[in-house]
């Protein structure tokens, strides 16, 4: 009897991120069984058969020695290629649609065919379209984010995309503020809980330890979006007035039919959760979900729990982040949103090639993010340098804003800060979610991100209207 209370103490495995230097429950061995004393190893690949390991911790056991090292490599790199991909573009696409209302300020300017002449808007109008994404995006996130697993990840996010893909071409036809007005309100409403979706629909696949290396990449496909706004603002900012469109009418036609079509193949594209891949195998399906911790989230939890979202407001820990998020947020939102009009204002070239100045911050952009990324995933220092040390970056290039207010060196501050402003966020998601991943389960993690979305855009609309 003592015998088996030993062994049911011990049966949880440890990965390799908890404890990476002990070999002994390392990746390739798994904690078997208690036996004279010893411990029993059952090596990775090895089929585990003991008739006296019982419950769940005893068949995550089982299952985790289904793979070998190799094999595991191998599955992961399929996982990645299926959701990490699809994820990567859906997030492209976002800031691509979200975003092109900044682009679309500059397209033709000081011609009738420019979006604020057109539609009879001052500079204050215009900043409150801001206003209206945001406040539908925040307030829909959360019963979106509760309706995901209750339709599945590809159906909802299918959803979600062409909905907003189809209300991207409503902003072709509008003739007036009120139109404008209407279209990005609704454009919020229905854009409303992709990014944390992705999030939690990662942590259903992935390790709190692995989500870093993910959302690297996830975040430097996003940032080409930067890229391809300002080509396609240029492209179409030359082309106004054909077929009786404006180049902004132009810039939303097109981005809007890229996104439906998109849209309609995440449907038959996105995997949803491991039980229901088609395109894994029994042993494989019970292999990634054993690999999880024993808190990751599962496809049969529950979708609400009341008493979990006030245990996640008394962590101390997600106020933290809330704050470092919210005071990052309010210096930088304005500065972003405004580019491609400072950028414009600078006169180093006509309005429609000052497009495609914003690319090098894009460039530079990608090019920090998958620096820093790097470094933190893999080097020595304590995680939370790397985001401390992109805010002090950032306030450096600010300063230089303010006191050196000359166009090669707003231009540079403005590249430099802007690149290392887009770098905190993809590193501040994985300290936050390995930093609360004890404290979590499914729902706890949910909540948690979207508290932290909300605030930061909230924030956001503090930012947008210092013009």
């Amino acid at each position: 009897m003592a015998d088996k209370r030993a062994s049911s103490s011990i049966t949880e495995p440890i990965s390799p991120a908890i404890d990476p230097g002990n070999e002994a429950v390392g990746p390739e061995n798994v904690p078997k069984q208690i036996d004279d004393g010893g411990l029993t190893l059952a090596r990775r690949g090895e089929q585990f058969t003991d008739a006296s390991a019982e419950g769940f911790d005893a068949e995550r056991m089982r299952d985790r020695s289904l793979l070998t090292t190799e094999e595991e490599k191998a599955l992961m790199r399929r996982v990645d290629w299926r959701i990490m991909t699809v994820c990567s573009f859906l997030f492209l696409l976002k800031n691509l649609d979200s975003d092109n209302i900044s682009n679309a300020r500059i397209m033709n300017r000081d011609t009738p065919r420019n979006i604020m002449t057109e539609l009879k808007m001052t500079s204050d109008e215009y900043n409150l379209l801001t206003v209206l994404y945001y406040v539908p995006y925040i307030i829909f996130e959360a019963p979106s984010n509760l309706l995901l697993k209750k339709f599945s990840p590809s159906t909802w996010q299918s959803r979600i995309m062409i909905s907003w893909g189809i209300m991207l071409l409503c902003h072709v036809p509008v003739t007036n503020k009120g139109g404008i007005y209407g279209t990005r309100f609704l454009l919020g409403l229905f854009e409303a809980g992709m990014f944390p979706g992705v999030i939690l629909h990662m942590t259903y696949w992935y390790r709190p330890d692995e989500m870093s290396l993910r959302l690297l990449y996830f975040y430097i496909l996003g940032n080409l979006s930067g890229v391809f706004s300002g080509i396609l603002a240029f492209a179409f900012d030359t082309v106004s007035g054909s077929r009786g469109l404006s180049g902004w009418q132009w810039l939303f036609l097109a981005e809007g039919l890229i996104t439906i079509v998109f849209g309609v193949a995440v449907k038959f594209i996105l995997p949803d959760f491991p039980p229901t891949a088609k395109w894994l195998t029994e042993k494989e399906k019970a292999f990634i979900q054993a690999r999880l911790p024993p808190n990751a989230p599962r496809a049969a939890e529950q979708n609400f729990n009341f008493r979990e979202i006030l245990d996640t407001l008394k962590d101390r820990r997600l106020w933290l982040f809330t704050l470092i998020w919210a005071t990052f947020t309010v210096g930088t939102s304005g500065v972003r949103f405004y580019q491609p009009t400072v950028i414009a204002n600078l006169g180093f070239t006509t309005i429609a090639r000052a497009q495609l100045l914003n690319l090098p911050i894009s460039l530079l952009s990608i090019t920090v993010i998958g620096v820093t990324g790097f470094f933190a995933d893999n080097g020595k220092l304590p995680r939370p340098l790397y985001p401390l040390t992109v805010f002090a970056v950032v306030l450096a290039c600010y300063g230089v804003l303010v006191a050196y207010p000359s166009n090669g060196a707003v231009y540079a501050a403005t590249l430099i800060g802007n690149a290392f402003t887009s770098a905190f966020f993809p590193l501040m998601w994985p300290w936050r979610v390995q930093t609360t991943s004890r404290a979590t389960g499914e729902f706890r993690e949910r909540y948690g991100s979207r508290w932290c979305l909300h605030v930061r855009y909230f924030v956001d609309l503090v930012g947008y209207q210092k013009d």
